[in-house]
């Protein structure tokens, strides 16, 4: 029997009595009591009071988040970015590190895809409300989409131009067209005269109009022009020295419904088209005067939570790819091997051998951005604009609003916050048998 032990009392593995123990662990138990337990008690008895604290409201609280439109909201965007971002960042997060081992520069790669990381959420969504900017000249995102836009249709020149209705007889004619009451015929020349632009702000520099010549009657002649000059003077109708020229107008001739031919105004604003638009009437389509595509409206109230699920998939990305490539980097090579030889492609490779070896790295990377989407709050704050933060409000931002952004009302925040408390913890529940699973290995 060793000396110092108690006949009849097996001796304890560590040698250390249960009072030392105690007085090590006593510092982790405080920090755990004052900061863990005792928030946690008081929000679940703060919960049950009213916004002031001095009345008893039982469970009422509980109900007004069930009733409340703003945080039935927030319930909803909260499940959408539980649904989403997680299996959306993971499944991103599976395909860089995959595709990281096949490429020569996979530890750059790594690199640059996990540099969001070291960016705070604030910061980050500084960056990201400059991306959704709604101008183009401002905003990436639209900058992108109108370059593309603008690329397969042909954008107007003249978004507010309009006809002269004192010295012209075209008239609307329906989709922002304008259509003359009168015909044409070779020898008179004809005059279309436009209005609603200031002369500066033209684009490019234009020349000054010049007034058609008479055909020698095998076509139809005309001038597309401003009919304005700064400083005034000048007859309207008439195309006067100084008045600019309209390039790039088209013009169409239209015959019972139907377009038999078709120009554009040069640069000193003429047009010339052939005899087949004889006796037909001239059509401004509305292509000409459309409003200029600015893109579209990412922080408005139907995208702004795919657009904010957007920038935080920006962010955790590099932080999925590295665990997963952790995890895959201690994968055996020989089973890849063997089902390559075995004749599967490389798709069938990382379906049936790559991805099941991963499964408990992904439950890892899902589990923990579950939890952490649940929480967040800098990006909706930042990123939503007023008009559209109802829309993309989720449970800790209402929190927030309830309690100190001006609702004042600790007793529905303090509600709030257990709730998401018991949202978080079926989570942390499949989290740990997890781990107790694995340790049992």
């Amino acid at each position: 029997m060793p000396v110092g032990s108690t006949p009849g009392r097996p001796r304890k593995v560590t040698g250390t009595r249960w009072w030392v123990a105690g007085l090590f662990l006593l510092p982790a138990l405080v920090l755990l009591g004052s900061l863990v337990v005792y928030p946690i008690g008081y929000s679940v008895w703060r919960s049950l009071y009213d916004a002031d604290g001095s009345g008893f409201v039982g469970l009422e609280n509980y109900g007004d988040i069930f009733t409340n439109d703003a945080t039935l909201t927030a319930v909803r965007n909260t499940a959408i970015w539980v649904a989403v971002a997680p299996a959306l960042v993971t499944a991103l997060g599976l395909i860089f590190a995959v595709l990281t081992e096949r490429v020569r520069w996979g530890t750059a790669f790594k690199l640059i895809v996990f540099m969001p990381m070291a960016i705070s959420m604030l910061a980050a969504g500084i960056i990201f409300r400059l991306v959704y900017e709604q101008d183009p000249d401002q905003g990436v995102a639209n900058a992108i989409v109108t370059s593309v836009h603008d690329a397969f249709v042909d954008s107007s020149v003249y978004p507010k131009a309009r006809p002269n209705a004192q010295a012209s007889d075209l008239k609307p004619s329906g989709g922002g067209s304008f259509t003359s009451t009168g015909t044409v015929s070779p020898g008179t020349p004809a005059l279309l005269p436009l209005v609603g632009i200031a002369p500066n702000k033209l684009p490019g520099t234009p020349e000054d109009a010049k007034a058609p010549r008479a055909s020698d009657g095998s076509g139809i002649t005309g001038t597309v022009w401003l009919d304005f000059k700064l400083g005034g003077g000048g007859t309207k109708g008439q195309v006067d020295p100084g008045e600019k020229a309209l390039e790039g107008v088209k013009v169409e001739a239209v015959k019972d419904g139907k377009v038999v031919a078709s120009a554009k105004s040069g640069a000193d604003g003429t047009f010339s088209l052939p005899a087949d638009a004889d006796g037909a009437q001239l059509r401004l389509p509305g292509s000409n005067f459309a409003a200029a595509y600015n893109g579209i409206d990412w922080l408005g109230p139907t995208l702004v939570t795919p657009a904010i699920i957007g920038s935080y998939t920006w962010m955790w990305a590099g932080f999925a790819m590295v665990l997963i490539a952790a995890g895959l980097a201690g994968v055996d090579r020989n089973l890849l091997e063997a089902a390559r030889v075995d004749g599967a492609n490389e798709w069938q490779v990382f379906r049936r051998i790559t991805v099941p070896l991963l499964a408990p790295v992904l439950v890892v990377v899902l589990v923990t951005l579950m939890i952490n989407v649940m929480k967040v709050f800098d990006l909706v704050y930042i990123i939503a604009p007023q008009p559209s933060q109802d829309d993309a409000n989720v449970l800790a931002l209402q929190l927030f609003l309830s309690s100190f952004g001006g609702g004042g009302n600790y007793g529905v925040g303090s509600a709030i916050g257990v709730l998401l408390l018991l949202l978080v913890m079926p989570v942390m529940f499949v989290n740990l048998r997890r781990l107790r699973k694995e340790r049992q290995r």
